[in-house]
């Protein structure tokens, strides 16, 4: 049963994007603004299972989302949810057709381990949020196994000092409930173990994406103010909705 779980999920995703891709790629051969990788990232979220609810109330305008970081279920549920652009790590654009694909969505690829290299990005991420696109960041850096939050690294949260645009900043809290464990992506797991083991997971995956409270970044003194503020937010959400057998949170 887990083996058919696993090829009925992966044909609905396979499905998904024969139907969103030709559109897309027409609404950009006419150079319209392309509504279908949000449509197919929402759609692949129910493909491999997740039934994504929403609390809170996304941000109207430009708006600069970061959030805890559990799954690789997040990028799907977050921007179906959003249509945002993610930052994500260049070994990401390498990837056969996950990388081709993360690059219709204005993917922004950055490099972790480059010294010098973060000028750059940040020129690059002030380009991406002049297109009125929301961006999100996941700005613990890796996934965690859902006992706790991360230290944020807010090396790229400078380009909200100024941002290139007015936006307002809105913490995220991606909550699988009494599945976070089981789904978590964490230490070294290869990416095809962990889509597999999701894959053939039995029953819906319910994710609630918990809009926190906006804020405005330039009533930040700098971007570690930034980072604090943002993580305080998610750590206490977390906490208030933490299950009773779930590990205590370290402290914040």
């Amino acid at each position: 049963m887990a083996r058919l779980r696993r090829l009925v999920r992966i044909g609905a995703l396979v499905g998904s994007l024969l139907i969103c891709l030709p559109l897309h790629l027409i609404w950009r051969l006419v150079r319209r603004r392309s509504p279908w990788p949000r449509r197919f990232l929402g759609l692949a979220a129910r493909s491999v299972g997740a039934e994504v609810r929403i609390e809170g109330r996304p941000h109207d305008g430009d708006i600069f989302l970061l959030a805890n970081h559990v799954s690789w279920i997040d990028i799907l549920a977050l921007g179906g949810a959003t249509g945002a652009a993610f930052v994500s790590h260049d070994g990401v654009a390498g990837w056969p057709v996950i990388g081709w694909l993360a690059a219709q969505n204005n993917t922004l690829f950055v490099t972790r381990e480059r010294r010098g290299a973060l000028s750059g990005q940040l020129d690059a991420l002030r380009a991406a949020m002049l297109g009125h696109q929301p961006v999100a960041l996941f700005p613990e850096g890796t996934t965690s196994d859902g006992s706790g939050l991360l230290p944020f690294k807010p090396s790229l949260l400078a380009v909200l000092l100024p941002p290139p645009r007015a936006v307002m900043i809105q913490p995220v809290h991606i909550d699988y409930g009494d599945a976070t464990h089981a789904i978590a992506w964490h230490g070294d797991e290869p990416a095809g173990a962990n889509a597999k083991r999701i894959l053939d997971r039995k029953g819906r995956l319910p994710v609630t994406l918990r809009f926190l409270e906006s804020f405005d970044p330039a009533a930040c003194a700098d971007r570690k103010a930034i980072a604090a503020l943002a993580h305080g937010k998610i750590a206490r959400s977390i906490a208030m909705h933490q299950r009773p057998s779930a590990p205590a949170l370290p402290p914040v």
